[in-house]
């Protein structure tokens, strides 16, 4: 579920400004597309008025051709000069087929390039910018929201979300100034042939508005909730894919399909439902615009017996006229229909860009510097959320200093604070009492993006993209040469098992690594941030996932990389932490101990329980290999 904004959710009102302000960048686009249906609306009037003309002139040649002396017809036709008396009456409709006939092709060219012009508009630009838009953003955003929405949600936000929201520009906005013109157009044209029938056949026109107004109330939670639906449906995707080990090492295919199943008929009913109201109302809507042609019919035949509208260019024009005008009103429930899912669809893509993006560069950021590494906590706390509102700090009055290019270690159980503190090393989060200074400098007076390409960090569980291991490794120093990635490599005893894949450096991973081992995905993310040369190491638990003899080999490895280098590293393993110049112990967000190794062992406390725990293990271990031995 979507994190609550801070604010009060955005008005209708207040999105369709928003929506008016996207559609105001393509401004230029726009005004072509519509500039196009202006003249399609012109050249369609003019073939509609040319057939009724000519019927007119059929109709006349028709009663006079049996009567002698009756003048030679003529044919009045708007826009282009009077045909020659002289003509033929054939010649005269093959010239008039020949103008409708230019009129059509005209309008067969231009709908192709209205065609193409609104793909361009709304796919080639809008959709594809206001992705790159919402993508860009989501960098930016911190591991909180992140961990406030989830992941099947902020995909169908990018994608099916996105695309929602350019029906306001095609199917909204264009297509309702369309309407309003072309209705205009129509209503005057119906009006200089007949007023009386024009009210007459349009008095079922405010029924329209009303069935509009209560289709738009009832339909707009129900898009809301299809869209929360289809959050879930794809949650419930993503992460059976990810989990599909999990699911085949517990026999839970079947159940699952069956889970899959059940979110996806919820959202077929739910569809459904909608389905049927606008299945419902569009021939509704489109029953109320034929009962006109009744009307048209009846009185429009009776102005005609009484020679008050010509037939043609009266009765067949003002049909054709009312076509159109019911046609273009049958669009307002495809428009209705429209604002609803733009609007519902924008209210979720506002939601991302509208989310405060928590760090942030301040005004007279400086450039950072090579970095010694020293590194101060002044009196930190830290809560995931607004303390005012009731979150609890993870953080609480956090005092410590690591001098440049030591290693220190970090103990606590899970929950106990050792991840949080880290993270505002790098401004992953800025901490909302105290402060964090390295070398002496506040770390929010850095840029952010220069602050962290000095600082190398390996998570617990290291992510890998589907990219050349090369490619991989050089991922935060991307102008790396071979020989630098392959040094890197052998640091973090990983060159051995890389050559020997059929590709080498050039093997091309699997979704997340996933075609490696745990211990060699490890590997290669502590490559990664070796590669990087920081002043600064902060490593996540990185043997978490290695067995004994492997984190032997990386750690003896990597005590050349850590020389001189500020590291931090979270671990369990008394192997690990005796490896570092000092401890720190930490308990419910509090450092409870320091000191080094030794030192923690003489003191009563968390650690010495720890400690004794693993070497009491250690110890049975080496007794039973000693007994089989003997």
């Amino acid at each position: 579920m979507p994190s609550t904004p801070p604010h009060s959710a955005p008005t209708d009102a207040q999105l369709v400004r928003r929506l008016l302000g996207l559609a105001w960048r393509y401004r230029a686009r726009c005004v072509r597309v519509l500039l196009l249906q202006c003249v399609l609306l012109t050249l369609g009037l003019a073939g509609l008025s040319f057939t009724g003309h000519g019927i007119d002139y059929i109709k006349h040649v028709v009663e006079t051709r049996d009567t002698p002396g009756a003048p030679a017809p003529s044919l009045h036709l708007p826009l282009l000069p009077e045909l020659h008396p002289a003509w033929s009456p054939l010649a005269v409709i093959a010239a008039l087929a020949g103008v409708i006939l230019a009129l059509a092709a005209a309008r067969a060219l231009l709908n192709y390039v209205y065609s193409i012009s609104i793909n361009d508009l709304v796919q080639r630009r809008l959709v594809v910018d206001l992705r790159d838009e919402l993508y860009t953003k989501l960098q930016r955003l911190s591991f909180r929201f992140f961990d406030a929405n989830t992941t099947g949600s902020i995909i169908t936000r990018v994608t099916g979300d996105v695309q929602n929201v350019r029906m306001f520009l095609d199917q909204v906005l264009i297509q309702s100034f369309i309407m309003v013109v072309s209705l205009t157009v129509y209503l005057v044209y119906m009006v200089s042939l007949s007023p009386s029938l024009t009210l007459a056949c349009l008095a079922t026109t405010p029924l329209l508005g009303i069935a509009s107004v209560l289709f738009s109330r009832w339909i707009q939670p129900r898009y809301a909730a299809n869209r929360e639906l289809v959050d879930r449906l794809v949650q419930h995707f993503t992460e059976s894919i990810q989990g599909i080990p999990v699911i085949k090492a517990f026999g839970r295919e079947q159940e699952d399909r069956a889970a899959f199943a059940a979110r996806n008929d919820q959202v077929l009913r739910q569809q459904h439902g909608i389905f049927w109201r606008v299945s419902t109302f569009s021939p509704a809507i489109g029953f109320l615009t034929r009962v006109n042609l009744l009307v048209l019919l009846g009185y429009g035949g009776w102005l005609v017996i009484e020679g008050r509208l010509p037939l043609g260019a009266g009765l067949v024009v003002f049909a054709g006229l009312l076509e159109q005008f019911s046609g273009q009103v049958n669009q307002l429930a495809t428009i209705v229909n429209s604002v609803q899912q733009s609007l519902v669809a924008s209210r979720r893509v506002f939601e991302i860009l509208d989310a405060p993006v928590e760090v942030t560069d301040t005004p007279d950021a400086l450039p950072c510097p090579a970095l010694r590494g020293e590194i101060r906590f002044e009196n930190v706390s830290f809560a995931y959320g607004d303390p005012a509102a009731g979150s609890a700090f993870v953080l609480r009055e956090v005092d410590l200093h690591v001098p440049a290019g030591a290693c220190v270690a970090i103990l606590g159980a899970t929950g106990a604070g050792k991840s949080s503190l880290m993270s505002l090393v790098p401004r992953f989060f800025d901490p909302q009492r105290g402060r964090v200074l390295i070398d002496g400098v506040d770390v929010r007076r850095y840029r952010v993006e220069d602050l962290r390409r000095r600082i190398g960090l390996v998570f617990q569980e290291s992510f890998l993209f589907s990219n050349t291991i090369a490619a991989n490794l050089a991922f935060g120093h991307p102008d790396a040469t071979r020989e630098q990635i392959e040094r890197a490599a052998r640091i973090a005893q990983a060159h051995d098992f890389i050559s020997a894949l059929p590709q080498g450096y050039d093997t091309i991973l699997g979704e997340g690594g996933n075609t490696l081992s745990g211990g060699q995905r490890q590997r290669l993310a502590l490559a990664r941030a070796v590669l990087l040369e920081p002043s600064i190491l902060l490593l996540d638990d990185p043997t978490a996932a290695i067995d004994a003899r492997t984190e032997h080999e990386i750690f003896s490895a990597l005590e050349s990389a850590i020389k001189d280098r500020t590291t931090f590293i979270v671990a369990h393993r008394v192997s690990t932490l005796r490896r570092a110049d000092f401890i720190v112990v930490m308990e419910n967000g509090r450092i409870v101990q320091r000191g080094t190794h030794e030192e923690l062992l003489r003191a009563p406390g968390p650690y010495r329980r720890v400690a004794a725990l693993q070497l009491v293990d250690s110890r049975e271990l080496d007794e039973a290999e000693g007994g089989t031995a003997a």
